[in-house]
């Protein structure tokens, strides 16, 4: 196998590295971004240096601000609070039937986020095995619209999950769920490729369609919250900042 200077280069490039946020440059970035491709180090660079420093607060209201709609599912709660984003790989199925969760961590790409639509709270489709499991095959982390288990362990793994509750009882190896089409959750059509974001505070979803959008009104987010965080430093006092005083 022969290797072009062109690999060479990219092999070299640090993509770890971060820019400070006023010199973060969103020209030309989208979705795809959010993955290295070879030729896309620019984009991604400033688009991660971004993600990296705002929260899912900040991310919701820039999404608000360009669709009036926060993006949020206030019943979906951080399991061990860590941050994650990425495109949503979707599944759907009924609480009785963990299968299906097996099936989408094989199915998912490397960097998805897996976000499971469940027909039930009774029964957890997630846990500790699974968690394991997803993170070795790449998966970035978990969303569940119903219940995960295990918690005594997934407080601890280096693999972020979200669900709505926890129950320590499972169904069964069915595997009869959908994958990867559109899935409604609170009356909300989630679509796979759309925007994940979550963290702490929550979790956002964005339409993969207004993600360039929703990115650009983040970093002004940024940079305004972060011009606020200075004056109250400088010794003015928020009302006076927000113009009640």
């Amino acid at each position: 196998m022969s290797i072009s200077p062109k690999d060479v280069l990219n092999k070299n490039k640090n993509l770890n590295k971060r820019i400070d946020v006023e010199k973060i440059n969103l020209d030309n970035v989208t979705i795809d971004d959010l993955t290295f491709n070879g030729n896309n180090y620019e984009e991604y660079i400033n688009l991660h240096s971004l993600l990296d420093k705002v929260s899912a607060c900040q991310v919701s209201d820039a999404y608000n601000s360009i669709s009036r709609r926060p993006g949020t599912f206030n019943s979906i709660k951080p399991v061990n609070n860590q941050k994650v984003f990425g495109k949503i790989f979707t599944a759907e199925t009924a609480d009785d039937d963990w299968g299906t969760s097996a099936i989408a961590i094989d199915e998912a790409g490397d960097g998805d986020i897996l976000f499971f639509k469940v027909d039930g709270v009774d029964k957890a489709i997630w846990g500790e095995l699974a968690s394991t499991c997803a993170r070795d095959n790449g998966i970035k982390a978990t969303v569940i619209y119903g219940c995960a288990r295990d918690l005594d362990a997934l407080l601890y793994m280096d693999y972020p999950v979200f669900a709505c509750d926890f129950c320590p009882n499972a169904g069964s190896a069915l595997g009869l769920g959908s994958l990867n089409e559109p899935i409604e959750v609170e009356d909300e059509i989630i679509n796979p490729g759309d925007f994940f974001f979550g963290d702490e505070n929550g979790v956002v979803v964005i339409p993969k369609e207004l993600f360039t959008k929703t990115m650009i009104a983040t970093l002004a987010v940024k940079v305004k919250e972060s011009k606020i965080i200075d004056d109250i430093a400088s010794g003015r006092t928020l009302a006076q900042i927000v113009g009640l005083k």
